[in-house]
């Protein structure tokens, strides 16, 4: 995923109070006092490993915890964050007593904005008033050109309608910043959700038109107004969803690649003032908009002919609404637990609302991460645990190349190009080397609400002010407390922030090969996204460029195929399958992941005495079991469902069984006979064999 539609999310995820990205504590090698590599009580070995090797590696665990009540999903992942939100709490409930604190520093920013989240007394007490100025702005709208700007504004405060503004590289060349526009607009998570003709789709639909019934009669209206106004949002949002890309189309960078000029633009969609617009958002200097992306044309040109032929009335409605929606986590109790009612237990199956804490804790995450970072490190991130990480993904790189050196289904053309690139990836461990500086962000003990929109105003300017500007390519796209990991396509760059860096996913005191089983598959997950279908198509510069020859493009898409039609074969929940083509992507980059993993931990005990055996397991059974137990999960069948739509990402269980089926040494190190096993079953086993 690029950092542009991450950031789409961030907003979304944040709005929904179900975050995803989850933070770390201190100390890190005693979080979550784990045993020091994999851990045997939580295996079920009446299971055969070459039967179900995900049941097998985790089947007691996954027994034994039912999903919390204020969780859609639970895993190894779910039991660190709630480890480290104990830690962050207590950093966070500091720096909030800390009233001293200068406005001008970390501590300060940090404290007053969880002061602001925590004071549940005067959010009560405002109730719907935070929203009374928005909703003023948007009555007054007389014209096109006032609509415009209003939506502009919006969007600079963090309020997503219509669609998207961000500034991201130039996909050809990649040096170049520019001004993008994306497809947004829906509160549904994506499009099939408003066009599917499935009953359960409809009933969903039918509950969300409730649903923002209910919010507007919170925000003051009658009933039959409030029920009026939804069925226009509903018919707003089902315009836009019509000529919104699907998420498998939205995989292919060149279907998203239209740069054009502001002029092309305006005769794209002239019903939209776009002039308005921009000088709305704070796009005004000269040659800022000389250039710009738009991702979906065909959505852009809808826009412009609903800005001609939608009454201003029902763009006023569906504004409120967007002010709601995004506004609704950070209000009083009854726009919370109503938004929660929808989108926490109707649409994920969750059974609670978090705590208040948890869900401001993940608000200073998600606005102020690397203030909040810069205090966790001080803490929580040794340099040894760095040092080893960082030793750990110099060696995944050289197993990669050694890999790439022998795969005997590309030309050396291809394969020297390959090799440029993987030395050209730009390894980032632990945490920024230059922290974000937020002096012109001015946040105080006011407003939870009005905290949350300076934060978004501010990070929508500092973005904005990148344009024209020369490339900072030392800049992360996560925070470093987050437990998560990404690949950059257009930096060519893997990034590993401090919060993934402890266990039960890195342990620098357990043995390689639970490290390598556990880290070292992610680490080669993200290195494999390089050469991904979609990385595969950016090279080491990070431009949008074809480096194959007509020979390996097809032998790679005809391997891709069969893996696509592998996870297809697996079934999620009910009788919903795996997408396969969604989730290609990642799931070359979980099967690739694996096996350069364990090439590197042949590397590593080269020359080395044969290790002997721990927990009755020897070397290569301790890697796999490491691999699988860090994507133990149970999900309720609602998240699963919305994860099968939108997700690029298989479900857990798949994550090891399909790998672990592609993979031959598996088979080996459990004896089974042949290659594949671990549960993969019959649909395409084997398949990734060919290309890793």
């Amino acid at each position: 995923m690029t950092p542009e539609v991450r950031s789409a999310l961030r907003a979304t995820r944040l709005a929904l109070g179900l975050v995803f990205a989850a933070l770390s504590s201190a100390p890190p090698l005693t979080a979550l006092d784990a045993p020091r590599g994999i851990d045997p009580s939580k295996m079920d070995t009446r299971i055969s490993p070459c039967e179900d090797f995900y049941l097998y590696a985790s089947g007691t665990w996954l027994a034994s915890n039912p999903i919390p009540a204020d969780r859609a999903s639970w895993g190894a992942g779910s039991e660190l964050q709630e480890a480290n939100f104990r830690v962050l709490k207590q950093i966070l409930e500091e720096a909030g007593a800390d009233r001293a604190a200068g406005l001008d520093s970390a501590q300060g920013r940090v404290g007053a904005f969880y002061r602001s989240g925590m004071d549940e007394a005067r959010i009560e007490k405002d109730g719907r008033k935070p929203l009374e100025a928005d909703f003023a702005r948007i009555a007054a709208i007389g014209d096109a050109d006032a609509l415009a700007r209003e939506i502009g504004r919006l969007h600079r405060v963090g309020t997503g309608t219509a669609f998207a503004l961000f500034v991201g590289q130039d996909a050809k060349t990649s040096t170049e910043l520019l001004a993008e526009l994306y497809q947004g607009g829906l509160g549904l998570p994506d499009r099939d959700y408003y066009l599917s003709n499935d009953s359960s789709m409809k009933e969903l639909r039918r509950k969300y038109e409730a649903h923002v019934a209910r919010m507007f009669t919170l925000a003051g209206d009658s009933p039959a107004a409030a029920a009026a106004n939804a069925r226009t949002v509903l018919a707003i949002e089902t315009r836009l969803a019509k000529k919104s890309m699907t998420p498998v189309e939205q995989r292919d960078p060149n279907a998203l690649y239209h740069r054009m000029s502001s002029e092309e633009l305006a005769r794209l969609a002239p019903g939209f003032r776009w002039k308005s617009y921009f000088a709305a958002v704070g796009l005004t200097e000269p040659g800022a908009l000389a250039a710009l992306n738009v991702n979906q044309p065909e959505f852009v040109r809808e826009v412009g002919a609903m800005g001609k032929d939608l009454p201003l009335a029902q763009w006023k409605t569906y504004l409120r609404w967007g002010v709601l929606h995004s506004s609704a986590p950070f209000l009083s109790s009854s726009f919370v637990d109503e938004n929660f009612a929808f989108f926490g237990r109707e649409l994920f199956g969750q059974k609670e609302l978090r705590v208040r804490w948890k869900r401001v804790l993940s608000a200073v995450d998600a606005e102020l991460g690397e203030a909040l970072g810069q205090l966790y490190v001080e803490r929580a991130f040794s340099p040894e645990a760095k040092a080893k990480a960082r030793e750990m993904v110099i060696n995944l790189k050289a197993a990669l190349g050694d890999r790439i050196r022998t795969l005997d289904w590309i030309g050396e053309d291809t394969r020297r190009q390959a090799l440029h690139k993987l030395d050209a990836i730009v390894v980032k461990v632990g945490y920024p080397d230059k922290w974000r500086d937020y002096s012109r962000l001015r946040v105080d003990g006011g407003s939870y609400l009005a905290n949350v929109r300076k934060a978004e105003e501010f990070e929508f300017q500092r973005n904005l002010d990148k344009i024209g500007k020369p490339l900072d390519r030392t800049e992360w796209g996560i925070t470093t407390p987050t437990v998560d990991a990404y690949y950059n396509p257009a930096l060519n760059e893997i990034v590993f922030p401090a919060g993934i860096l402890q266990p039960p996913f890195f342990d620098p005191q357990a043995d390689d090969a639970s490290n390598y089983g556990s880290i070292g598959g992610v680490i080669g997950h993200e290195l494999t996204h390089g050469f991904d279908d979609e990385g595969r198509q950016y090279d080491a510069d990070g431009n949008l460029k074809n480096w194959w020859t007509d020979e390996d493009v097809r032998n790679f898409q005809e391997r891709g195929k069969a893996i696509a039609n592998q996870y297809s074969g697996y079934v999620a929940v009910d009788a919903l399958h795996v997408n396969g083509d969604l989730t290609l992507g990642e799931n070359i980059a979980d099967i690739g992941g694996l096996k350069i993993a364990y090439l590197a931990l042949q590397k590593a005990l080269a020359g080395r005495p044969a290790p002997e055996k721990i927990d009755g397991f020897t070397a290569d059974q301790r890697f796999f079991i490491a691999y699988a137990q860090g994507w133990r999960r149970n999900a309720t069948p609602e998240s699963l469902r919305v994860m099968i739509a939108t997700d690029p990402h298989s479900p857990a269980p798949f994550r090891v069984r399909g790998p672990t089926a592609d993979t031959p040494e598996f088979s080996r190190a459990f004896a089974c006979g042949k290659a594949g096993g671990g549960g993969g079953g019959d649909t395409g086993g084997g398949a990734a064999a060919q290309i890793w």
